[in-house]
This record gives structure tokens, C-alpha cells and sequence, in this order.
């Protein structure tokens, strides 16, 4: 079992951290597209080659994200509509996450086996996330997801601020 560890920076305006393993190595980057439409987050490996792209679907009624991984896309994450809370739908093949995403403490379960879990880092500057890697082979996934959630959340987070001004 492999142990990552996802880190944003605090009032990072770039959108760009990195993804670090027990050792505190950079294993992937993402940098997120700034002030750009449509909004995108690339996930790097260490020799900067694009490995997954998480896009936000522009002319959409509600929220949608798509997640590619080496060209193939392999996750839909949308907004579902609801009156009070915040409703959302992962759609991918195979793939399934189980537990509460929205405190990004959950795991992902593929053809019914467990190939990863995410747990929140409590007392850290920033969100921090600890990812186990089960199924190696699914790891690039498996971050891409992640990543892609923790768009969704902060999408829905801009969302709501912007609705109380």
C-alpha cells in the first residue's frame, strides 16, 4: 500500500500544489488554470507530463466536471438539482466512492474491492489529504479524483459566498 499526501497552499491564486509521498518527495503536480475559461487543473508526474486534466463543463445549468486520465475520460462529477443541500453524482465505470466526500473522508471502491482511501488531515495550514493507494494500477485515478472533488467543493464554496454578497 502506497500513502500519499495532497497539500494546497493557503491564498495560493495560481492554483498549483503538489502531491507528496511519506518521504515528502513530489511524486505529481497540478496546477490549476487561472482566470481562464473553461476552468481546468492538469495532474503532472514528476517529469511534467500531463498524466490527467479535470475540466468544468462552461454552459452548464448546473456544475459538471469531467475528469480525463491519459487521454481517456474516466470520471463525471455533477451538481444535482436540489433545494437545500448541495447534491452531487460521481459517475465513472466501475469506479465508486463510498462514505462522506464532502469532508473528503471516504473510500474508492472499483468492481466491488477497495483500491483507495482518503481521509482529511486535521490541524494543517491549508486542506490536506492523505490518500492510501491500494491498487496501484488505479493511482493516477485515484488522485485525479481527489483532486477533482476538492474542485467541486471549493466551485461550491465560491458559489455560496458569492450568493450572500
Amino acid at each position: 500500500m502506497k500513502q500519499l499526501y495532497i497539500k494546497q497552499k493557503v491564498f495560493s491564486l495560481s492554483g498549483k500544489f503538489t502531491v507528496k509521498d511519506q518521504q515528502e518527495n513530489d511524486v505529481y503536480y497540478v496546477e490549476g488554470s487561472f482566470m481562464q475559461i473553461p476552468k481546468t487543473f492538469s495532474l503532472m508526474d514528476t517529469s511534467r507530463a500531463e498524466v490527467a486534466l479535470i475540466t468544468k463543463k462552461v454552459f452548464s445549468f448546473l456544475p459538471k466536471f469531467f475528469v480525463e486520465v491519459n487521454g481517456k475520460e474516466a470520471v463525471t462529477i455533477k451538481k444535482e438539482f436540489s433545494f437545500f443541500k448541495p447534491r452531487y453524482t460521481i459517475e465513472a465505470a466501475g469506479i465508486e466512492v463510498r462514505g462522506n466526500w464532502w469532508d473528503m473522508n471516504f473510500e474508492i471502491v472499483q468492481n466491488g474491492e477497495v483500491v483507495g482511501n482518503v481521509s482529511k488531515e486535521w490541524f494543517t495550514w491549508g486542506d490536506s489529504y492523505k490518500v492510501q493507494i491500494i491498487d496501484e494500477d488505479m493511482e493516477a485515478i485515484i488522485i485525479a479524483l481527489v483532486v477533482a472533488i476538492d474542485c467541486v467543493k471549493a466551485d461550491q464554496g465560491a458559489a455560496s459566498s458569492a450568493a450572500t454578497i
